[in-house]
């Protein structure tokens, strides 16, 4: 493959950090003003977590080959990820305002969930190649004044399931079985497993 960069069809700093990590080289591929992204992400009736985040991120990589094809940008591979969170069969998508990002933390609390971040990767020869990485997370019980601290900073908002691992809710996590870095939004080992047998050099 001769490119030695991809686009990453992402708006989302944790993943830039994440590739960058393990040295991928990328440049940006974000929505124009005349796309409805967060469209994209409306769950449907019926839809198990494992589907819905497969869906999703199968529908961002479409847009974004559309959107790569349209912008006449030269030719790369192209990465997108979605990341949900899920309690049961019940899906946590980004909270609306502060009251939901409370309610869906406080369902957390004492629980464990799991959380769920598919990858795919489209290449210029047509190929898809993709991913899904789930995580177990204990949360611990939260009090209602860390709680409400919490929505108050704002870091909940933008992120599935109301919290971000990297953020002040690591405090409340007692165990995780998985990928940190699919927490965070990208599974690193899944993410070089697809990028190198794309040819790409991980």
């Amino acid at each position: 493959m001769s490119a030695d960069f991809l686009y990453l069809a992402s708006q989302s700093p944790r993943r830039r950090q994440l590739l960058a990590q393990i040295g991928v080289r990328h440049e940006l591929l974000l929505p124009g003003a005349d796309e409805d992204a967060e469209a994209l992400e409306a769950v449907t009736d019926g839809e198990s977590p494992d589907d819905y985040v497969r869906r999703v991120t199968a529908a961002k990589l479409d847009a974004a080959l559309q959107r790569r094809a349209r912008r006449g940008l030269p030719s790369a591979p192209v990465l997108c990820s979605d990341t949900t969170v899920a309690l049961g069969d019940r899906i946590l998508g980004k909270p609306d305002d502060a009251a939901h990002a409370s309610a869906m933390l406080a369902s957390l609390s004492g629980r464990e969930h799991r959380v769920l971040t598919a990858v795919a990767v489209g290449l210029p020869d047509g190929r898809v190649l993709s991913a899904l990485n789930v995580s177990q997370v204990r949360f611990a019980a939260i009090g209602d004044e860390r709680l409400r601290a919490y929505v108050a900073s704002g870091e909940p908002m933008g992120k599935a399931g109301a919290y971000a691992i990297q953020s002040q809710a690591a405090a409340w996590i007692e165990h995780i079985a998985g990928s940190y870095s699919g927490i965070m939004g990208l599974p690193l080992f899944e993410t070089a497993e697809l990028l190198r047998e794309a040819g790409f050099p991980v």
